[in-house]
This record gives C-alpha cells, structure tokens and sequence, in this order.
C-alpha cells in the first residue's frame, strides 16, 4: 500500500481529488476500495507573535507517544512558497500519511479554514479543528519587533499580520475557530488550555470542555 493516499495500491493511479467514504478510498479509475485510517486534524494557529511556536515544544513534551505536534514553516521552501495552495496541500499529505501510524497531528502555523477546508486532501480527515491563538495589536507589534533581523519583520508585514489577528477574531465564531487571547497569559497557561483543547478532541475523549 503507498504511502501517499492519493495512489490506488491496485492500479497506481494518482487522484488529483480522492474520494473518501467513511473510512475507505475509493480509486475512480479502477473501482478499488481500501481502508485508512482516518484521524482529526488539530490546527494550532493565529498570527504571529502569539505564541505558536513556544507552545508547540511544550506540547511534545506533554503528548510524547499520543499525538506529533509538527511546525508549519518548516515546509515553507522555494520550491512551495510561489504556490500557497500547493503549499497547504502537502502538509494535509504529509499529516494524513503520519496519521497512518495511528497518532494524530497538530499542526502549528499560520492557517485559517479558507485556506483548507475546500483542498482535495481535505478528505483524508474525519474533522479539522481550529485553536486560534491572538493577541492585542501593541503585544503583537512589540513581540514582532524584537524577533531577530534574518526573520524579516519589517513594519508593513507587522500590520499585515496584525490585519490578520482582527480579522480572525472578528470571523471566529462563523468559521468554527476557538479564540484564545495570550496577551497576559503566561506560555505554560497557554499550553495547558491547548492540551486540554487537543485532548477533548482526540478520538474516545471523556473530557468534558469548559
């Protein structure tokens, strides 16, 4: 069986838009239908500067062995930065093929429903949950100007990004998205409403949420 979800293991036919029924693919070339294992997604995102990527390192301390937390930017190379679509499309690959092995992925970077609900690889998870963590304009501005000269954070992108943290706090509750504001809240606070977030989600979860 490929590794890849968009080949068919009978005829190696690649879709350009899989089709998934339950639990099974469907290759429509040849008719095969083959079992996968079909996970939630957990997007950690929000703009930059609220505190994805130090929360991320405290969360594989805390999920060793449950789930992979992966950083986006790491996929952010020459080859996909003209194609964004391109872009998003081989990280929901690459967490479906990691989803194989029977841990779900959080997947943290800078990402809104828009950008992934309508792309063919969609279809390789049961759900995708969004935790989106903001902050104020002036944490945020601060935050962005102190980071180190090879990140490129000149003033015009800072007033891009902070376009961004309004309008994903403003569009929120119609794109299904949770808010969390880390303005004041120290990294391990942030960390712990993630985890406990992650874990009212993953398959067979009690956790009653808040």
């Amino acid at each position: 069986m490929a590794l890849d979800l968009r080949i068919c293991p009978s005829c190696g036919d690649r879709a350009d838009r899989p089709v998934a029924v339950g639990a099974e693919l469907s290759c429509v070339r040849c008719g095969h239908r083959w079992p996968f294992r079909r996970l939630p997604l957990f997007a950690l995102t929000g703009p930059s500067g609220a505190g994805k990527s130090t929360v991320g390192p405290l969360l594989t301390s805390r999920f060793a062995g449950e789930v992979v937390v992966l950083e986006q930017d790491v996929l952010w190379a020459d080859a996909l930065r003209g194609d964004i679509r391109a872009f998003r499309g081989a990280w929901l690959r690459m967490a479906a093929m990691l989803h194989q092995n029977g841990r779900p992925v959080v997947l943290c970077g800078t990402v809104a429903p828009p950008e992934l609900e309508p792309l063919p690889e969609r279809v390789f998870f049961s759900e995708i949950h969004y935790l989106a963590l903001v902050g104020s304009a002036e944490s945020l501005r601060r935050r962005l100007r102190a980071r180190p000269a090879w990140r490129e954070w000149d003033e015009p992108r800072i007033e891009e990004m902070l376009e961004f943290n309004d309008w994903l706090q403003k569009s929120a509750p119609e794109l299904g998205v949770e808010i969390f504001d880390t303005t004041d809240v120290p990294p391990e606070a942030t960390a712990d409403h993630a985890e406990k977030w992650i874990r009212s989600h993953l398959p067979g979860s009690r956790i009653e949420r808040d």
